[in-house]
Parts: C-alpha cells; structure tokens; sequence
C-alpha cells in the first residue's frame, strides 16, 4: 500500500508506526498465529477511534500504512483501505478499550505455550521469577466458544476488571496496556512464563513454588526493575533490534 503519512496527524502516524512494529515483533518472536490474533491501539485524541490489523494479511507483512482505523462497533473508517478486519477479534477488544480508559492498547494472541498454560486447571504457577510479576495482576475467563456474540462482552469485563494480564481459557493469552510498548512487555512476560511452566513440568520433576509474601510485593518489585518506566524502557531497543532486520513496517 502507498503510504498514507502526509495524510494522518503526527499523533496517528505515530501510533501506526509502533502498532506495526509490535505486529512485526510478534512475528520475529514466534507468537504469531498466521492471521488469526489482534493488536489493537487507541489513536491519541480520538476517544472512538482505534487502528487494527488488516485481516489476511501476516503479522511480518504489516506497515503502518495498511492498519485499518475503525470505530467502537468496528466500522472501518478508512474508506480506501482494500482490507476488512476479523468481527470475531475485535468483539473481545472492543469490549476492554470501551470498559478501560487506560487501555490504550490491547494485545491478543494464542501461543501454544499460552494456550496449553489456559487449559491447565490451576493456570499459571508460581514457579519463577517472570511468574511473579504476571500473578500480581493477572485475571482469567472462561471459555464460551469463539468471541463472536456481543452478550459476552460484560462477562469479559468483569472477569478483567483493572488487571493487566488475561489468561482466557482453553483460548490464550491477553494483555493490557497504556501504552503499545507497555502491552508489548507485559505479552513478553506472560509468554515467558507459560514457555517456563510447560518445560518445568516436562522435566517432570517436583516443582518448587514461590513464598507467597514473595508474591505481594510483585508490583514493587516490577517498578523498581523497569525504574517506573515499563515497557518504554526496553521499547527503543526492541524497534533497534527491528530496524536491523527491516524497517519496512515504517512505511
């Protein structure tokens, strides 16, 4: 697609370019599900207006260009954008940006090593160090077959109520954030520690559980390591990290 820049405020092209670059990080990092997850961002000083990925087209092919900006009930707003978007994704999403101020954006995948942690009966476990941070603020929902009917959106909300982490069973992983990079950092550890809960359990040895006042002072303990900044703190590295490999998400 020809670039849309001249035609968008520095704000939106802002958010376009970062969307597309955790699109392309999903895809680098193995997450990617062909076409089937979403990431969707909240455009800076438009309450009702979001960007999505164009559905059909893989996570490693997306630019900044090609998100389709849609509203609240998911009508595209880009009338020159060829694409459609994924009705069934975008009931999940639209439900948590409506029901969450600070939800600017959401991010959404089915990992194997997510989806395989959502079917266990006790969910994610206390067993390392990323798990702790993903437990001080994680929430889960039961599965209710895929996310198609709007009914399901306040049972969605209030199961999430103000966490950050969303484990939907028998489905896979979701995050929140105020920030892309924020949701983006939040997916890394969640992801990261579901990869570490199902080989710890395949070494098949007694796992050894983390002390719950351990627990408690998760968030603290988060903060302090980010230095209060969260994701933004390893974002810049990460779009280095992509421009080495390719910066045609910028386009």
């Amino acid at each position: 697609m020809q670039s849309i820049k001249d035609r968008v405020s520095e704000q939106e092209w802002q958010t376009r370019v970062d969307l597309a670059a955790c699109y392309r990080l999903v895809a680098q990092y193995g997450w990617d599900d062909l076409v089937f997850t979403h990431i969707t961002a909240k455009i800076h000083g438009a309450d009702n207006q979001f960007l999505i990925n164009p559905y059909g087209m893989m996570f490693e092919e997306i630019t900044a260009s090609s998100l389709v900006k849609i509203d609240r009930d998911g009508n595209k707003l880009d009338t020159n954008n060829p694409y459609s978007i994924n009705p069934a994704g975008f009931v999940i999403h639209s439900a948590i940006h409506a029901a969450r101020t600070d939800a600017k954006c959401v991010l959404h995948l089915h990992t194997p090593n997510g989806v395989a942690v959502s079917a266990q009966k006790h969910g994610l476990l206390p067993i390392s160090q990323q798990s702790i941070f993903v437990l001080s603020s994680l929430a889960y929902h039961g599965y209710e077959g895929v996310a198609l009917n709007d009914d399901e959106k306040p049972r969605l909300v209030q199961d999430l109520g103000d966490k950050t982490f969303f484990m939907l069973r028998n489905h896979g992983l979701l995050t929140v954030g105020q920030s892309i990079a924020d949701a983006f950092l939040a997916m890394y550890l969640f992801e990261t520690s579901c990869m570490i809960q199902i080989r710890a359990q395949a070494g098949g040895g007694e796992l050894i559980s983390i002390a719950p006042p351990i627990l408690v002072g998760a968030q603290m303990q988060a903060a302090a390591v980010t230095k209060g900044l969260g994701g933004q703190l390893a974002w810049p590295g990460l779009l280095r990290k992509l421009d080495r490999l390719d910066t045609g998400y910028k386009t």
